[in-house]
């Protein structure tokens, strides 16, 4: 009798960056202005890297990774009352155009700029093949039920695409109660027919997130950001049990090795692992496996 050996998943990160020296070097130079948290502090040096899209995809086939969503950020300074990183999008879809198998692209939004954000939404996304919108609403002060956000759901709605909002805290100098998850529950029930991923786990306030996720066929719980063996025993428990087809598997910038030996470590059916890592991202997003 011949035994099968089962491959090995190909993991999809769906929370992950392209930063342009030029990006990056803006980006530092304009956070030299602002306060540094602890947490933030203790990472020092081992912020965000630039690197070209095949030092990417050489770390990706190391790795296991078979496809990364490049999500630009738009970072509006809480201080300094500017933004701090710039839209990217122009230069992700360059690299979707070179790379289309291996990268998938999301754009984002500025709530004090909504008409040119909109025209660039739809510009990525019927042009340029991206797949979402992603949202860092922490220093425009605002909660994500305000009222300038309120047109890109509708227009993600509208186009059929996904908008992922990180929830939770955030580690730089911003207030994190405007995206505390549990404001998920509005937002989906003003727009029944968006997609919704909240990102990061929604840490600390992970429970709100797991029971919006419970309610909501279509809001995802975004397994990203932290590294899994430090997740909450709720995360893991529902990860294998009634939240296994919401969860999709992200990074944050952590490196791929790292996030996937802690998947592993986790103890996961093969099943669950696979819809984590894979699957649930796939039938989301509409990708080609």
């Amino acid at each position: 009798m011949v035994t099968q050996v089962k491959a090995p998943v190909k993991a999809i990160d769906y929370m992950n960056y392209f930063l342009t020296p030029t990006v990056k070097g803006n980006w530092e130079n304009a956070k030299k202005s602002e306060i540094t948290c602890r947490i933030e502090q203790s990472l020092a040096g081992g912020g965000l890297p630039s690197q070209t899209p095949e030092e990417m995809i050489a770390l990706m086939d190391q790795s296991g990774v078979d496809k990364v969503f490049l999500c630009s950020c738009i970072m509006f300074s809480y201080w300094q009352k500017k933004v701090i990183m710039e839209d990217s999008t122009e230069d992700i879809a360059k690299v979707l155009k070179k790379y289309p198998r291996r990268f998938v692209g999301m754009t984002s939004y500025n709530p004090y700029r909504i008409k040119e954000s909109l025209e660039t939404i739809e510009k990525a996304v019927k042009q340029y093949g991206f797949k979402g919108v992603y949202v860092h609403i922490f220093g425009f002060d605002m909660p994500l039920t305000d009222a300038r956000m309120y047109p890109l759901y509708a227009k993600c709605q509208e186009l059929g695409i996904v908008v992922s909002m990180q929830v939770g805290y955030v580690l730089e100098a911003m207030p994190s109660e405007h995206a505390r998850p549990i404001l998920l529950d509005r937002i989906a029930l003003d727009f029944p027919e968006l997609k919704i991923v909240g990102s990061h786990t929604g840490y600390p306030w992970e429970e709100e997130l797991i029971a919006i996720c419970y309610k909501y066929d279509r809001v995802f719980f975004g397994a990203d950001a932290h590294r899994p063996k430090y997740w909450s025993e709720s995360v893991k428990r529902n990860i294998s049990s009634r939240l296994q087809d919401k969860c999709i598997f992200g990074t944050n910038g952590i490196p791929w090795n790292i996030m996937l030996q802690d998947v592993e470590g986790l103890g996961l059916k093969d099943e669950v692992k696979k819809k984590l890592l894979h699957d649930n991202a796939v039938r989301l997003f509409k990708l080609e496996s």
